[in-house]
């Protein structure tokens, strides 16, 4: 989590910063910071709470060279003093940081026992310390970061700027890109390449160990290990929109459901070759392992379940958090699948790490371009979702489970029959979101459930893992209690808490779990709980009845747009901040 952002060039610094942070909130959003450089003086304006429109402009130095930070609290409270960018103790240098120092306390207590005092409760301002501690034994401030970032255990990328005019990167984990414009003689660091895309032609991204110095309008780059200089070749930016409004919607997230049938037109029109290719790898594989966490997690698991039921592949689902324990079971012969919105999650990247390592394949679906998950895959798929703002992903949700559904249709080798079903499924769905009719009878629910404490979703089958992801968007949009239940398991143990009025959620779709699942509503409905039916056709066990078209095999992709649409309405219902909720960010790239 958290967001970095540098410039060096000839516009307003300040400017270009605070409109850089603006793009990378969804990576935290507790408090922010900008530092400017001008003669030789370093300024930093930091505050708590999210980045608003109403900035002081008289408060920023003139300035063309600066850094900022985004911050998602893990080491400390969210306070002033605590956001970041944080000052050397001569002020001749500020440091910013995305990531967790894992040997912070040792270090400090080292530096204490040296005599540092430290005024935050933060992990960075260690990394500040080790700085000037090892400035006192080394010949210039670059060589000084250099040893102390190699001290640093843990996923950590920190930017630094001096009072001489320069920016010094160096990541390890988590995110780094460089932008170029070599028009306008501007350089621009951040963490996603998103943030910069409409202002550069040219980008470097930042590997794993290497760090960058930029001063005027040069770059160099470094192996942090050797410390010798590395050639690097500078990639087109293909993301040039600087549209990231609403487009007229009240939020990025009802905004973004809007997009989804568009998201899968893209992905319908992708090219067929690339399938074809992981269709073979994914035949050849002893096994396959999908991976994700929290929504990727979900959809790794819905393509698992598309790989098993329409292909006939040996897949196993893991959770990123989760998987050590397979790690001793990977081999050479083993092929990966990882979906992921920003290709950075931590604790998926840890897991490819070794996956690699055993040698097994590694195919990715991810959202933003220039990503490590990206670079390191072997079969790299690219979801041409668009921007999505919204911390609660939506949109590249659908187009991860719809990308499973149609590799599985590749491997069958009924890619064809595949992509026209994807066809058929955005025209439903773009019919669904536009019926206002739908929206009302959404938004009438949610006004049912607004006082409900908990909230019980039953699926089976196709469905499961489509329950699962309304639970999470319940628990992340309405901070209540959701919980997605195996229509088949309900007898084990849930159906104790079923009682009078207890609200569940049903999926209930023509395929071969109807029969269990018309089972299971009888037995919720006969303890007397309210029934909420999401099928083509009602029954009479419903209480209330959300219709939708059959969508045939692909029922699971079209059931998720209302469980998202009633997610974002109990939101509102509830006053919550829908594109920004507590607690959580988008993009993970911590541990």
């Amino acid at each position: 989590m958290c967001g970095i952002y540098g410039y060096i060039g000839n516009k307003n610094a300040s400017e270009v910063i605070i409109d850089g942070l603006k793009r990378l909130d969804y990576r935290g959003y507790d408090s922010w910071g900008v530092a400017l450089q001008n003669s030789s003086v370093i300024k930093i304006v930091k505050e708590t709470g999210r980045l608003n429109g109403n900035i002081d402009s008289t408060l920023f130095p003139k300035s063309n060279i600066g850094i900022g930070h985004t911050r998602w609290a893990t080491h400390g409270s969210v306070t002033q003093l605590n956001a970041h960018p944080h000052y050397s103790t001569d002020q001749s240098f500020t440091l910013a940081q995305n990531g967790i120092v894992e040997n912070y306390q040792e270090l400090k207590q080292q530096l204490s026992e040296k005599g540092y005092a430290f005024i935050s409760e933060t992990d960075t301002e260690v990394i500040v310390r080790l700085v000037e501690e090892k400035m006192k034994t080394t010949p210039d401030l670059i060589t000084a970061i250099r040893q102390a970032f190699l001290d640093l255990k843990g996923r950590n990328t920190i930017i630094v700027l001096t009072n001489n005019d320069e920016i010094i990167a160096a990541r390890n984990g988590s995110p780094l890109v460089v932008g170029v414009n070599e028009t306008n003689n501007e350089i621009y660091l951040s963490s996603d390449t998103l943030s910069f895309a409409p202002y550069v032609e040219k980008m470097v991204v930042i590997d794993n160990g290497q760090m960058v110095h930029c001063v005027n309008n040069t770059v160099k780059l470094f192996d942090i290990e050797s410390f010798k200089e590395v050639p690097y070749s500078l990639e087109a930016v293909h993301i040039k929109s600087n549209k990231v409004d609403k487009e007229g919607h009240e939020h990025f997230m009802l905004k973004e459901i809007y997009d989804t049938p568009v998201s899968l037109i893209n992905l319908a029109k992708q090219d067929k070759a690339s399938y074809v290719q992981l269709a073979q790898a994914i035949k050849s594989a002893n096994k396959v392992y999908t991976i994700g966490s929290g929504t990727a997690g979900i959809a790794a698991a819905q393509t698992a379940f598309y790989l098993r039921e329409y292909a006939s592949i040996n897949a196993v689902s893991l959770i990123g958090a989760d998987a050590q324990e397979y790690y001793h079971l990977f081999t050479d012969k083993d092929l990966i699948i990882a979906p992921s919105q920003s290709g950075e999650t931590a604790d998926v990247l840890e897991v490819l790490e070794i996956a690699k390592k055993k040698g097994m394949k590694i195919a990715s679906l991810v959202n933003m371009v220039g990503s490590m998950m990206t670079r390191m895959s072997d079969y790299a798929f690219m979801a041409d979702a668009g921007p999505e703002i919204c911390v609660m992903s939506t949109k590249v949700f659908t187009s991860q489970i719809a990308w499973g559904y149609l590799v599985s249709k590749a491997v069958t080798d009924q890619f064809e029959e595949g992509v026209q079903n994807l066809k058929n499924l955005s025209h439903m769905m773009q019919e669904y979101l536009v019926d206002q009719s739908n929206h009302h009878e959404l938004q009438q629910l949610a006004h049912m459930l607004m006082h409900a404490d908990d909230i019980f979703l039953m699926g089976k089958y196709q469905n499961f893992q489509i329950m699962k992801e309304g639970m999470v968007k319940l628990i992340e949009g309405t901070y209540k209690h959701a919980h997605a239940i195996p229509a088949g398991d309900l007898k084990h143990y849930a159906i104790t808490l079923m009682e009078q009025g207890v609200p569940v959620i049903v999926t209930l779709s023509n395929d071969k779990a109807h029969a269990d699942m018309i089972n299971a509503i009888n037995q919720v409905k006969a303890r007397e709980a309210q029934v909420i039916g999401i099928s083509p056709v009602n029954h009479e066990k419903f209480d209330f009845h959300i219709q939708v078209a059959d969508a045939g095999e692909t029922s699971a992709i079209l059931n998720i747009i209302p469980l998202q649409l009633l997610a974002y309405y109990l939101a509102k219902e509830l006053g919550n901040n829908i594109d920004k909720p507590r607690n959580i960010a988008k993009s993970v790239t911590v541990k």
